[in-house]
């Protein structure tokens, strides 16, 4: 798990040619110059509990990190609000309509420009999305405007599969634009080939498009991108393309909706999970730092996070991380992890 710039290229090169591993590898060796590094800068996590409403827990959180918000809503010129809708057919496994309730009641004072709320699903075109769960009231009730990433434009990048070779993959342009103050919204959820699905995750895969057309049913109607994202037959890369995705895009805030969270055979055919939690960070990883430790998992084992942590993206040790509102020893569960758990952890053995 020692990252250096020497090992990466070196890596790198045994799959690919010279000129494009140096070009393809180099912000990620750049990111990891020198070995791990030591984030120095304290965070600021919130963690509601022991609210009356999803709603009423998320902007709870919200509001004890107010000042952090507005310091870096202040540079953006619009909102984008990335829920997770990753199934049509798996209603827990999806971002609740209240949760961006609460989330859009706190941020419509302050947004002066446009509010977006797009999203890329897995399995289905968003709009399908967007009609089941019941988004489209948010447009008129809040004035956003729902956006299939699907249908915008995208920028190639690669992530690599299990003997190293690089697959082009469409990244949304949209999720990139530095205009806008993007914020990843999700379920607290355990996950089939990465431990747990949090902010980071449902932002980068999400961000990976799929053709207008294609379904998880009937695949042969086009191709989806984020399939690729898992490295191999084994998932043999999933936590490096996630951290290098990272690169390309992290967010702005990160809101974690525990207040039924889904444990067991996640992300989409887990159980619930009755936790009444709600993370927040302006620091997307103390935030999802602070959501392995409440869902009980080893952040160690836990691959792209302790990737982003040995990059300095963000705060990871929790000792320098100022928790808002309750402590996490009175609220931490321990989720059951998926069934095919020994086999996620030996990719960091």
């Amino acid at each position: 798990m020692q990252i250096s710039r020497r090992s990466l290229l070196s890596w790198g090169a045994r799959g690919l040619a010279g000129g494009i591993a140096a070009r393809w590898l180099a912000p990620v060796a750049r990111a990891a110059e020198g070995g791990p590094r030591v984030f120095s800068e304290k965070a600021r996590v919130a963690l509601a509990s022991g609210g009356d409403s999803r709603a009423g827990n998320i902007l709870d959180a919200l509001r004890r990190i107010e000042p952090d918000i507005r310091k870096g809503l202040a540079r953006r010129k619009g909102l984008l609000v990335k829920p997770n809708l990753v199934s049509t057919l798996h209603p827990l496994s999806v971002t609740k309509p209240e949760c961006l309730d609460g989330l859009l009641e706190f941020f419509r004072p302050l947004v002066k420009g446009e509010i977006l709320i797009a999203e890329s699903t897995a399995s289905a075109p968003a709009s399908e999305a967007f009609d089941q769960y019941g988004y489209r009231r948010l447009e008129k009730q809040y004035g956003a405007r729902l956006i299939d990433l699907d249908t915008q434009p995208h920028v190639i990048r690669h992530v690599v599969d299990h003997r190293y070779r690089p697959h082009a993959v469409r990244f949304s342009r949209l999720l990139m634009d530095p205009d806008l103050y993007v914020v990843s919204v999700t379920v607290m959820k355990t996950h089939d080939r990465a431990v747990v699905t949090l902010s980071l995750k449902n932002l980068v895969v999400g961000g990976l498009l799929k053709d207008e057309t294609f379904r998880w049913s009937d695949r042969s109607r086009g191709r989806n991108d984020k399939v690729l994202v898992h490295g191999g037959p084994a998932n043999e890369a999933i936590h490096y393309n996630m951290f290098s995705l990272a690169l390309l895009r992290q967010p702005d805030l990160a809101v974690i909706d525990g207040w039924v969270g889904m444990e067991h055979n996640g992300p989409v055919l887990g159980e619930p999970v009755d936790h009444k939690v709600a993370v927040a960070g302006t620091d997307w990883l103390a935030a999802d730092r602070v959501a392995v430790e409440l869902m009980g998992f080893d952040f160690a084992k836990v691959g792209y996070l302790t990737f982003c942590a040995q990059a300095g993206m963000g705060q990871a040790d929790l000792e320098r991380i100022e928790i808002l509102g309750g402590r996490i020893s009175d609220l931490a569960r321990r989720y059951r992890p998926h069934d095919n758990i020994e086999q996620q952890y030996k990719w960091m053995a």
